[in-house]
């Protein structure tokens, strides 16, 4: 009877201090040894503790950054990117280029892993601690496009800037009115030398003007983009689509 109200008890505090693994206590203690005391014994339930916390923090950002579906390095062919050594894709999988605040552009034909290649570093970002957002170029456009119908768009732009990495996926041949390619260029703006960003596109730098219509916009926009900037180029002679709905790139 004793021993049941302990327990009562225990899961009443853990409840109450919001710290859920230490209700799994006896488990730690069928696995001290011999010579361990109340000291080891804390010492463990607290480091389940912080480790269950940690798990559920990545697994929080990851789902927070809004990806299509999770895409690892494990399951990415770096002998496809013929145009890059698989060291230095390895090299932006640190994600020093977040701490460090640059960007990343990926140039390469539809089919040719970049967007695998931007989730699998995103959720990356997520396990070590920096705070993600997954957009579509088109997405991104019709989210502030939207925001400012709302006047919410002062609010939705402040909250990409206190994003550590925005991945706009995706930014392909489409043809932005004046208003839509000013709002691109704010993003890319605002995050200059503050925060990352990672962009996917199949359109060469000599192309976006039909994307963005207007010389100087280019031209302000890529001098922004490519300050402090990683260029991968993932075109390949055998170009292969991701097997999920929407993927193009």
């Amino acid at each position: 009877m004793e021993k049941a109200i302990s327990r009562e008890t225990i899961k009443y505090y853990a409840k109450e201090l919001k710290l859920p693994t230490f209700n799994n206590y006896e488990s730690v203690v069928e696995g001290l040894g011999p010579n361990d005391g109340y000291a080891e014994f804390l010492a463990k339930v607290m480091r389940i503790e912080k480790e269950s916390r940690d798990e559920k923090g990545r697994e929080n950002r990851i789902r927070s950054a809004g990806f299509p579906l999770r895409k690892s390095f494990d399951e990415l062919d770096l002998s496809r990117f013929e145009n890059e050594e698989p060291a230095r894709i390895r090299e932006l999988g640190s994600c020093g280029f977040v701490s460090a605040r640059e960007n990343i552009v990926m140039f390469g034909n539809p089919g040719t892993g970049k967007t695998h290649l931007a989730i699998a570093l995103g959720i990356r970002a997520c396990q070590k601690g920096f705070r993600v957002r997954f957009f579509t170029a088109a997405d991104l456009l019709t989210q502030m496009d939207e925001a400012r119908t709302e006047k919410k768009l002062a609010r939705f732009t402040s909250s990409l800037q206190k994003v550590d990495l925005v991945i706009i996926d995706e930014l392909s041949y489409m043809t932005l009115d004046r208003y839509k390619s000013e709002l691109f260029f704010k993003v890319i703006s605002d995050r200059s030398e503050r925060k990352s960003t990672i962009i996917t596109t199949n359109v060469s730098f000599s192309d976006w003007e039909t994307i963005f219509g207007d010389k100087m916009m280019v031209n302000a926009i890529v001098g922004r983009l490519m300050f402090k900037s990683h260029a991968v180029n993932t075109n390949c002679a055998n170009p292969y689509r991701e097997e999920f709905a929407g993927a193009t790139s």
